[in-house]
């Protein structure tokens, strides 16, 4: 098993592998991770068998003594071919841990997991090596998702929000135009937690532009006026709510949830699952309850983002 460091020229092998892998995103393409390339000092790897072939990528970058898996992303990890079995894994393992100890300064790996249910297929191979590795379990986030193949009822005040959203006449579309959810989102966040989006609304359309078929934004309007929205990641089998965001009246009239009732129901019922993403804080430690009771009312239930260490000295 061979490593090499990402570099520029190998942009077209890297993405064809993402393409191609069982458990790729699209976030893991060079150029969705490029658009913040002056934030981290990128570290990916790509690892090639005995005939040279390129059998996984682990999108990375290092800070310090550390390298991660990676911190401008939401999940990493290795991302593997079809042809990565258990043994295929378990060498790659043994390759990046001894690439690691004699080509970098890092003293740890910090290896944040993507979560199994993005998988086209069975790509738990690194749990496993992880184990043989003696890798810490070091955070453990918990996500919600609706399984779309068996969905759970909404709760009764699900219902009657999205009932009542119905009779006022509020209307869900899709939006080209990012800007007027941002200014929904960028309000929000700043009242209710003195923060911004981790997109800018320049970034966030750049991405848009790059991958209009993954990256869509869908509003709830009354006459014109933007009352909530969300920002969707797609993938080939879930459809993920990267930001959710409703104004004082559109939390009165059930605005937000009425989009997600008609991205359940209608514009996503043939996909897996829907995600809602994390409801922890404190790396892990704090459950915000509140907000994971929401999700759960729409029937979403617990899925882990995990994060592991391996020490390299």
């Amino acid at each position: 098993m061979t490593v090499e460091q990402y570099c520029s020229e190998k942009k077209s092998l890297w993405d064809d592998l993402i393409q191609s892998s069982k458990n790729g995103h699209f976030m893991f393409y060079r150029d969705y991770m490029e658009y913040h390339a002056d934030r981290f000092d990128d570290y990916s790897l790509m690892f090639f068998d005995e005939k040279k072939r390129l059998i996984a990528v682990m999108p990375a970058n290092i800070k310090g003594e550390i390298v991660y898996s990676h911190q401008g992303l939401s999940f990493g990890g290795l991302i593997l071919s079809f042809k990565a079995t258990a043994e295929i894994v378990h060498d790659i393992f043994l390759a990046l841990i001894e690439f690691l100890k004699s080509s970098s300064t890092a003293v740890s790996l910090i290896y944040k997991r993507t979560p199994d249910f993005y998988h086209l297929y069975s790509a738990q191979e690194d749990l496993y090596s992880l184990f043989l590795f003696n890798a810490e379990l070091i955070r453990r986030d918990l996500s919600v998702c609706i399984d779309l193949l068996n969905p759970i009822p909404f709760q009764d005040m699900r219902k009657r929000k999205v009932k009542k959203a119905k009779k006022n006449n509020i209307e869900v579309q899709l939006d080209t135009d990012f800007a007027s959810f941002w200014n929904v989102l960028n309000e929000v966040l700043k009242k209710q937690h003195g923060v911004q989006p981790v997109h800018s609304l320049e970034e966030i359309n750049h991405l848009k532009s790059i991958f209009p078929d993954n990256i869509k934004c869908f509003s709830a309007r009354l006459n014109g006026e933007i009352l909530a929205g969300t920002v969707i990641y797609e993938t080939q089998t879930v459809a993920h709510a990267q930001y959710l965001a409703s104004n004082d009246k559109g939390r009165e009239l059930g605005a937000l949830d009425l989009v997600i009732d008609f991205l359940i129901k209608d514009v996503y019922k043939d996909k897996k699952y829907f995600d809602f993403g994390i409801s922890t804080e404190s790396d892990g430690r704090f459950l915000n309850k509140g907000l994971i009771s929401q999700k759960e009312g729409f029937g979403a239930r617990g899925q882990v983002h995990d994060f592991y260490e391996i020490k390299l000295v």
